[in-house]
């Protein structure tokens, strides 16, 4: 529960500072106060490699249990989400640092959103590859595709994966605070839910199926991952050239590990990505 959640003779003792200060000198009220902070439960340790933490399981509405089970061969398809809507609508997230700090964008003409999807869906690939998954990567290579129909784009070549019995996942970030939600998986919706989304959303959390009404991915048979909201952290991880491969390293390697427990016998370990 964190530092909040102090046993009863603690929060005794933190009313008694709070209400008797005034007759109390500053020094013995801060005194008192520093013996509640040295006692109450410590807070969660860091990270041991000082990455932002992602927010596992942040507890969605998940109205959903994967089931369909998969072969350990299974064509896997990654995709960034925004790939191909750059300029019109549904374009993806600024983040908070370009949205509310008034920061540059990582590269002019797209969103924020958009440049961490393509480098996060080429780091999964890269390591999916490296512990024997059959995992490629898509990029329709056009950033404006107004007919989402068209055969180059994400919708259009992860339907046809789909149809033609494998995964596709599209990698997107959610907006910064207060206008997205975090973390989760939102699940395809054709033919049956997957062991695969499943194992996502133990990882990072699950959406309800039906979000904003269903939306058009999960409709044509292409999951949907956010990896957490664009803001703190996280998107400080990123931005930072010091940390941004170790931080894009320790994103790929949760996608990984739920994606090789999400198939049936599926190896979990391996080789780690560059440093």
């Amino acid at each position: 529960m964190g530092r909040t959640a102090l046993p009863l003779r603690l929060l005794l003792l933190a009313s008694l500072v709070l209400t008797s200060g005034a007759s109390q000198s500053p020094a013995r009220a801060s005194g008192l106060l520093d013996l509640l902070n040295s006692i109450a439960p410590p807070a969660a340790p860091a990270n041991q490699s000082g990455l932002p933490p992602l927010p596992a399981q942040p507890g969605r509405s998940k109205n959903w249990v994967g089931t369909r089970i998969h072969p350990p061969g299974l064509p896997l398809l990654v995709m960034a989400g925004h790939a191909d809507s750059q300029r019109i609508r549904g374009s993806g997230t600024p983040g908070a640092a370009v949205g509310l700090g008034g920061a540059a964008p990582m590269e002019a003409g797209i969103t924020d959103e958009l440049y961490w999807n393509l480098q996060t869906a080429q780091r999964v690939v890269e390591l999916g590859r490296q512990r024997g998954l059959n995992i490629q990567y898509y990029d329709p290579g056009l950033r404006t595709i107004l007919d989402q129909n068209d055969p180059r784009s994400n919708w259009s070549v992860g339907a046809n994966h789909a149809a033609q019995g494998g995964y596709a996942v599209e990698i997107h970030y959610d907006a910064y605070s207060p206008h997205g939600i975090g973390p989760g998986i939102i699940p395809s919706v054709l033919n049956g839910f997957s062991s695969l989304d499943e194992a996502l959303a133990n990882e990072f959390g699950g959406y309800p199926y039906d979000h904003r009404g269903m939306l058009g991915a999960p409709r044509r048979g292409i999951s949907m991952l956010e990896i957490g909201q664009l803001e703190g952290r996280l998107e400080n991880g990123l931005r930072d050239p010091s940390r941004r491969d170790q931080t894009l390293n320790a994103i790929a390697e949760r996608v990984v590990n739920a994606l090789q427990k999400g198939l049936a016998h599926g190896p979990v370990g391996g080789t780690a990505l560059r440093q």
